[in-house]
This record gives structure tokens, sequence and C-alpha cells, in this order.
């Protein structure tokens, strides 16, 4: 009896690390630039709508996983999206930044957003931030020059 109950609570303890069913993949080069991260290489991003996954490769070796969905989960273990930004990018940031950085969307809910066609600028400029943020069909570029932070997300053709 205790063998299967052991056995009933590590299938819903390991189900939240179960393989996601990613509807879209995409291969990219990716620059990261940050007090605490430095990457330059491929990378993947896997994501449903409800959650996003970040692999990132040096010479073709998985090096970090980062899935995003109501947590932000590394190799080192998952924390809420307040944390992550607080330890890893700036606490200053809202908590949906690193997704919409990876998804090409609109950040700081489209705060001071200039379109044109497919492609977006936003600048925004604080006493804590000091954010360029681009998007179009080739790269995706977030720099905050206050906090020293650098997304670069490429195509690759």
């Amino acid at each position: 009896m205790k063998i299967n109950f052991f056995i009933f609570i590590s299938i819903i303890i390991f189900s939240a690390c179960a393989i996601k069913d990613y509807k879209t993949t995409q291969s990219k080069i990716v620059i990261i630039k940050s007090p605490k991260i430095k990457f330059s290489d491929l990378a993947y991003i896997r994501n449903t709508k409800k959650a996003i996954e970040l692999e990132l490769f040096i010479a073709g070796t998985c090096i970090e996983k980062i899935t995003i969905n109501h947590l932000i989960c590394t190799s080192e273990g998952c924390m809420g999206k307040s944390s992550f930004n607080e330890e890893y990018l700036s606490r200053f940031y809202p908590d949906d930044i690193l997704q919409n950085i990876l998804l090409s969307l609109p950040i700081y809910k489209a705060k001071n957003i200039q379109k044109i066609n497919t492609s977006f600028t936003q600048n925004i400029k604080n006493k804590d931030v000091d954010i360029s943020y681009r998007v179009d069909d080739k790269i995706t570029f977030f720099k905050d020059r206050k906090n020293h932070i650098i997304f670069k997300i490429k195509n690759i053709k």
C-alpha cells in the first residue's frame, strides 16, 4: 500500500515538470547581457498560449533551459516572475517583460509605442530605466542603459 501511495504522489509531483506540447518552435541567434547572464549563440524559443521555453546552446550543447508559465524555472529552480526579474534582470521591470521580449510583443503595456507596418519601437525612460526596444521582421532588440541589460534576438534564415 505504501508503494502505491508513493507512486501516486511521485506522478503528481513530477507532472509539473512534464514535457509540454509546444505549438511553435523557432531557432534564433540570441545575445543576452545582464549583470548575471552573459550568452551569445543559438537558442530555441518554443511556446504555447500558456508557456514559453528558451533553450540556450553553446557549440551544440544545451547549457540552460528557461521555462516561463506562471513561474519562471531554470536549472537552479523555479521562482515568481518578479523574483526572477530582481535576481537576473532588474527589479524595476514588469513581471511579463521576459516573455514579451522572447515573443517580440510590446512591453510596459505598449507605452510610447510607435508602429510602422509590422514593426514597432518603444522608448521608455524614467528614474529607474532607460529602455530602447525595437521589433521588426528580422530582429528583436532591447537595451536598458541604466540597468546594463541587452537582449538581441535575431531570426535564422
